[in-house]
């Protein structure tokens, strides 16, 4: 499905695609999501096609606290066709030390080749972390401890990210402060493509952003993420009158709602629901998804404990 009128700041993002090792996606809608209960500390399941993985996540920028170096972020080969006719067009042969291609490598500098493996490793270190600070007195050495998680990481050049992106995953995920993919995936400013509200609703405005991601950045994953105690999903399980704006987000999770279920199983049920919503919304996402240009999945993060699982 072409895509039109979406520039990318001065760097075309059909030039180069980004780095997954072979066979990074899923192949045809229904692999994309997954039904059930987690399965182990954000460990692919066996609902993703061989070879289909993850993507990292956009970090907090300012908020590591030391300029991230090499670790797990190695740059791998660029492998994904450009969705876009119109920005593929624009993307003209450069020399391969001309500035085009100086910036591709500047904006990839974090991108690893095992995308999945890397949001793996990011939220270990974090769950550790998180769970170290838990009960510390001082709110100072609470900080001084976290923001560790990003000493031996990467972090892209700034006067890169002026002109242009290149983010090797996007997020659909909830609003809430508690559940930063930045933090949770221990990532730099520019690692990631995030959409965010209450319950993480695959809202129309949702689906087309991650249209944007996934046409013109070429983005390979999609990752829905729910979480404990989320409040969207609470306010779809009560009967406390809400809002007609609150109404209208908490609707399509009130369809998700199954008798019986916690509040946990409740969240987990609704994000494996909105991965399933995204194909359905969106021609553009089940082609990329049939093509094998795409995953799409769904996880769920426990706050107490910081550990992120695919559902």
């Amino acid at each position: 499905m072409a895509v039109s009128g979406w520039a990318v700041g001065r760097v075309d993002a059909a030039t180069t695609s980004p780095a997954t090792s072979p066979g990074a996606a899923t192949a045809g809608p229904a692999p994309a999501t997954a039904n059930g209960t987690a399965s182990g500390p954000l460990v692919a399941s066996s609902t993703t096609s061989p070879g289909a993985q993850g993507s990292g996540a956009n970090g907090p920028g300012a908020q590591g606290p030391t300029a991230r170096g090499p670790g797990s972020n190695e740059p791998g080969p660029s492998s994904a066709k450009p969705t876009s006719p119109e920005v593929a067009a624009t993307a003209s042969p450069a020399a391969p030390d001309g500035p085009r291609a100086a910036l591709q490598r500047s904006l990839q500098v974090c991108t690893p080749r095992d995308s999945l493996g890397r949001l793996q490793k990011g939220n270990a270190r974090f769950a550790a972390l998180w769970q170290q600070a838990s009960g510390m007195a001082s709110p100072q050495e609470r900080m001084r401890l976290l923001e560790t998680l990003w000493r031996d990481e990467c972090q892209i050049d700034p006067l890169a990210l002026v002109q242009g992106q290149r983010p090797f995953a996007a997020l659909l995920s909830c609003a809430d402060s508690r559940v930063d993919p930045a933090w949770l995936f221990a990532c730099g400013a520019g690692e990631l493509f995030e959409v965010r509200s209450a319950g993480n609703t695959a809202f129309a405005e949702a689906i087309g952003s991650l249209e944007f991601a996934v046409g013109v950045l070429a983005v390979p994953l999609v990752l829905v993420l729910g979480h404990s105690g989320c409040g969207g999903v609470q306010a779809a399980r009560s009967t406390a009158p809400l809002t007609p704006m609150l109404e209208r987000l908490v609707a399509p999770i009130r369809a998700t709602l199954v008798s019986g279920d916690d509040l946990s199983r409740a969240v987990q049920r609704n994000a494996s629901r909105v991965a399933a919503q995204l194909l359905e919304g969106s021609a553009l996402l089940a082609e990329a998804v049939a093509a094998g240009r795409l995953s799409i999945r769904s996880a769920y993060c426990d706050i107490g404990t910081g550990r992120v699982t695919l559902l």
